[in-house]
């Protein structure tokens, strides 16, 4: 069956967005020939973008009165079902497109991913619908999505990481495979965060639209950020061991005031701390991870909290260490001034971005 001008047309507009112009298309050749069951499936597929499910619904059940034994139809009618979260009509649906066409994946692609849904909740049955769409399919990246989503949801990780590869192999910009292994990669054991964010961002240049990909960036660039907090603490430490704040039992403290050459010469390992361990660190990532971590900055108020207290630890730093004290009384509440707030809270804000 050729499709009628009208009906590709809106089918293009239907790619484009533009739905409200879509639907006067169809409108106007449904009213032309109520029969074009093309038209009817290409309302329903503009309803369903359009997040219009009832509408949906209702063009597949006339579309579904015109031609019941159509592949076609069929499926679109199972869309626009499980839209509707009703997952016994839609694996009813489906098994009867399988009957009347066992060889093609679609039906079984669609049926593996909802099957723990149906009342027999059989996910292996799920694992086995997938892999038959695969076998009937095997060029096909939709299948292996629909395989790699149905092992997932039996818990065959092994299943699930192979084909995930193969979907990779077949489509190397496949979004859903760029997103898992990219991920995968990012969160195994060992990765640092700078490397975790390299991964993200290299990600995002293939699937620059994946809100995984850029939650899982600005994760790995708040990691970043945390570790700041730790060179400002080692900083803290330093000034009060330069002014002798905590001697041992049986010792001398120093004298105070530490002299000037002393005071200036701590300078050297914070200046050392932060140019090696953030300025030399930051100017070695990519030019998008470097310009996430301000964005994450502007945008998340975690983020800033961490900043502002490297940035306290750092004042307190260098007030116990350049000002020429005469008393240890001050020190001692700035050095407790500077760690405390911040230990206080760098262990249970690991997972916090907003």
């Amino acid at each position: 069956m050729t499709d009628h001008p009208a009906v590709d047309r809106a089918e293009a507009l239907v790619d484009l967005g533009r739905y409200d112009e879509a639907k006067a298309t169809l409108g106007a050749r449904i009213g032309e020939d109520p029969g074009d069951v093309r038209a009817w499936l290409e309302l329903a597929r503009c309803h369903l973008a359009a997040d219009e499910g009832d509408k949906a619904l209702e063009a597949t059940e006339e579309a579904l009165r015109l031609a019941p034994e159509d592949h076609a139809t069929l499926h679109m009618r199972a869309r626009a079902l499980r839209n509707a979260h009703r997952m016994v009509e839609t694996g009813a649906v489906l098994r009867e497109a399988i009957r009347l066409d066992p060889h093609r994946w679609t039906a079984y692609a669609t049926l593996a991913e909802i099957q723990p849904w149906l009342p027999d909740g059989d996910r292996q049955e799920g694992v086995r619908l997938g892999q038959e769409g695969v076998r009937l399919a095997p060029e096909e990246p939709r299948a292996y999505e629909s395989l790699y989503k149905a092992a997932l949801l039996a818990g065959d990780q092994e299943r699930a990481r192979l084909t995930l590869d193969a979907l990779r192999r077949l489509d190397p910009t496949n979004p859903l495979a760029v997103v898992m292994q990219t991920d995968r990669a990012a969160e195994s054991p060992g990765v640092k965060a700078a490397a975790a964010a390299d991964l993200y961002a290299d990600a995002l240049t293939t699937v620059p639209d994946s809100p995984w990909l850029r939650g899982g960036l600005d994760q790995a660039t708040y990691r970043l950020l945390r570790g700041v907090r730790w060179l400002a603490l080692l900083c803290v430490v330093a000034a009060g061991v330069m002014v002798d704040l905590f001697p041992k039992d049986g010792e001398v403290p120093r004298d105070l005031p530490v002299p000037l050459g002393n005071r200036l010469y701590v300078l050297l390992p914070m200046a050392a701390l932060w140019g090696f361990g953030a300025w030399r660190r930051y100017r070695s990532l990519r030019v998008g991870v470097q310009l996430n971590v301000w964005s994450l900055v502007r945008r998340r108020r975690w983020a800033r909290i961490v900043l502002a207290q490297a940035a306290w630890a750092m004042l307190c730093a260098l007030l116990i260490s350049q000002v020429p004290w005469t008393e240890r009384s001050v020190p001692e509440v700035l050095f407790w001034a500077g760690l405390v707030p911040t230990l206080a809270t760098v262990w249970f804000d690991r997972k916090k971005r907003r």
